[in-house]
């Protein structure tokens, strides 16, 4: 326990630096922002943003790049209640409830009570990170090449699991990103791989350009293809701080709906986002009139909301204790550290604990900060709703060029960054989606390492995965989840979950 609290306030003390604090304000501004403004996303925001974090210490850029990624989930809510649009793919279930309170005219009630169960969320999340900080790096240190590479497959197997859509095409996409990370040059060989003669190509495929063409680019060609319709409520927002009555319907959902979405956002494979959805059942299951849910029952709203902030703060769990990203925004936190130089995992907290703890109480900061710029400036966001698309995505697609051209000063980067923009669009089209396959990128590199580790001690061996009893445990885990996925009974009721 003195452990813990020592560690916070070495945290505290890191965060509350005038850049920090700053830097997790505009973090969190930021992250409201695109949570409000419907078809960007938290994903295409830290991977325009990434080029800006080069001249900025490490600690300040995961500080801010995190607040985008919490941020957007307040800020999400707020349109899913007021226009019936999720600003992002947590929030859709936020809309059923959410927009009917806003119809009846308490939608200020909705916003103070999805604002409040976000905060007490957050704040729980944020003391089982650090409560469990500690003894996974511990866990962690205990793995060796082998383990890691288990872990990894493991890892890829639940994205394949948890990825919407077909079985099939997430597979196919994990092996895309897995080959898009071997392009390059090799690390013992020192032979260009897969360049196809392109000198440009000899580094690897840049992490940037790749993640702001799949999700930056391509999200606005995919957006601009739709038909602009808002359904802004038209009635006053009303009061925001909710009645006694709102508070007791609220609690129990806000309490069971934290504890199931830090428990989902902890899995890899983007668990984060099945928090909501299961949060939403299980408070219909267990309602007295289930009949209440979809006109208006703030239970849908609170719980749903609660899972949400704890999900996306527990996803940076397995990011900073085992470097094993769970979602494609983690993969893009993977992609911030190592343009500074820092390798995720274990070693994150012995070798940068001011980092690791800093983050850590920053989102404790970035949680109160989103309560005090949530609720009041909501008459603001509510404005904001209303800038047409048409200006609104010309200026982000100009952000983008310049900030991709700023990284290298290169007219090529610009262009590969189109190019992955158009691949990005062309696979949504043909229902792929594109988060596996920039996990596969991102752990490729690593698991080609460890792959390469774990045979040399060995002596060329493939046994040494089955020798070790860890190594052996997550590659049975990883076996069952796909076989499991793959049964036509549990791929239909798969389909089901996620048409719903």
């Amino acid at each position: 326990m003195d452990t813990i609290i020592g560690n916070l306030a070495l945290g505290f003390n890191t965060a509350m630096s005038l850049q920090n604090l700053g830097l997790c304000f505009i973090g969190c501004l930021v992250g409201t922002l695109i949570g409000v403004l419907p078809g960007v996303g938290p994903i295409a925001t830290i991977a325009m943003l990434l080029p800006i974090t080069f001249g900025i210490d490490p600690t300040g850029a995961l500080i801010m790049l995190a607040g985008i990624y919490y941020g957007a989930q307040y800020g999400g809510s707020t349109t899913a209640i007021l226009v019936n649009i999720p600003g992002e793919a947590t929030s859709v279930v936020t809309t059923l409830d959410g927009h009917q309170m806003a119809k009846q005219g308490r939608a200020g009630v909705a916003l103070g009570v999805a604002a409040i169960g976000s905060f007490f969320a957050g704040t729980v999340a944020t003391i089982v990170i650090a409560a469990l900080g500690l003894p996974l790096t511990k866990l962690a240190l205990l793995f060796g090449p082998a383990e890691y590479f288990s872990l990894m497959v493991m890892g890829l197997v639940c994205a394949i699991v948890l990825a919407r859509g077909s079985i099939v095409k997430a597979i196919a996409m994990i092996v895309f990103g897995l080959l898009l990370s071997t392009v390059g040059t090799d690390l013992e060989t020192g032979e260009d791989r897969m360049t196809m003669g392109i000198a440009e190509l000899s580094d690897g495929v840049d992490f940037a350009v790749l993640a702001m063409g799949i999700f930056g680019f391509a999200e606005i060609i995919r957006n601009l293809e739709n038909v602009e319709t808002r359904d802004v409520v038209r009635n006053k927002i009303g009061r925001l701080l909710p009645g006694w009555q709102d508070i007791k319907d609220s609690a129990m959902p806000v309490l069971r709906g934290t504890g199931i979405g830090a428990i989902l956002g902890i899995l890899p494979g983007n668990g984060a986002v099945l928090g909501p959805f299961a949060s939403y059942t299980i408070e219909k299951k267990i309602a007295k009139d289930p009949s209440r849910f979809g006109k208006g029952a703030i239970e849908g709203v609170a719980g749903p909301e609660a899972a949400n902030n704890a999900g996306a703060q527990t996803a940076f769990i397995p990011l900073l204790t085992l470097g094993i990203p769970p979602n494609a925004v983690m993969a893009l936190m993977v992609g911030a550290m190592t343009i500074h130089g820092i390798i995720p995992g274990p070693q994150v907290m012995t070798k940068n604990p001011e980092l690791f703890w800093g983050m850590v109480a920053s989102m404790w900061i970035g949680n109160l900060m989103l309560l005090i710029i949530n609720l009041p400036l909501v008459g603001i966001w509510v404005r904001l709703l209303k800038v047409p698309y048409r200006l609104l995505f010309p200026a982000i697609l100009i952000f983008c060029c310049i900030g991709i051209y700023s990284i290298n000063n290169s007219v090529s980067d610009v262009l590969g960054t189109a190019f992955f923009g158009f691949i990005g669009f062309t696979l949504i089209k043909f229902g792929f989606e594109p988060a596996p396959m920039l996990l596969g990128f991102v752990l490729g590199k690593l698991m080609e390492e460890k792959l390469r580790q774990a045979l040399i001690i060995s002596r060329g061996s493939f046994e040494t995965f089955i020798d070790r009893p860890i190594s052996l445990g997550l590659l049975v885990v990883a076996v069952i989840l796909l076989v499991l996925a793959l049964l036509p009974s549990i791929q239909k009721g798969r389909d089901e979950v996620f048409t719903e």
